[in-house]
C-alpha cells in the first residue's frame, strides 16, 4: 500500500485546510475499505503527534485534544482517500502532516489514537501546514 498526502500549505490563523490522504497499491479496488488511517504531525523540533484517525469499520473517529472541535476525519471509499477537514487553524498547527496506514480490521479509532507509530504498518511522505498569525 503506498499512501499520497497533499493539500498542505500556508494559511492565516482562522483560516481551513483540508488535507488528503489517498492509497494506492494492492489488493486493487476500494483499498481504503480494508486499511484504517491516521494522521499524525510533527513540529520542528518535536516528537511526532497524534492527529486523528479513522478506523476500518468506518466507527466513530478518534481525534487529540489539541485539534478536537477543530477537524473532522472523513473517508471517500470510491477515490481510496481519506481527508482531514482542519478549520480555525492556530500557529501551533504548523507542522509537517503525515498519514499512516494500520492494516487491522480490529483495532478501533480510539486504540489507533494511543497506540505506538511505529506499530503503523504503511506512511505517507508528509505535506507541510504552515499557519501564521
Amino acid at each position: 500500500v503506498q499512501l499520497q498526502a497533499s493539500g498542505g500549505g500556508m494559511a492565516q490563523a482562522g483560516g481551513s485546510l483540508r488535507l488528503s490522504c489517498a492509497a494506492s497499491g494492492r489488493p486493487v479496488g476500494r483499498i481504503i475499505d480494508r486499511i484504517a488511517i491516521a494522521w499524525f504531525r510533527q513540529a520542528p523540533g518535536k516528537e511526532r503527534e497524534f492527529v486523528a484517525a479513522i478506523s476500518w469499520s468506518g466507527g466513530t473517529p478518534s481525534y487529540a485534544d489539541s485539534v478536537k472541535g477543530r477537524s473532522t476525519i472523513s473517508r471517500d471509499s470510491a477515490k481510496n482517500t481519506v481527508y482531514l477537514q482542519m478549520n480555525s487553524l492556530k500557529p501551533e498547527d504548523t507542522a509537517i502532516y503525515y498519514c499512516a496506514a494500520l492494516d487491522s480490521p480490529s483495532t478501533s479509532a480510539q486504540d489507533m489514537g494511543v497506540m505506538p507509530s511505529d506499530e503503523y504498518d504503511y506512511w505517507g511522505q508528509g505535506t507541510l501546514v504552515t499557519v501564521s498569525s
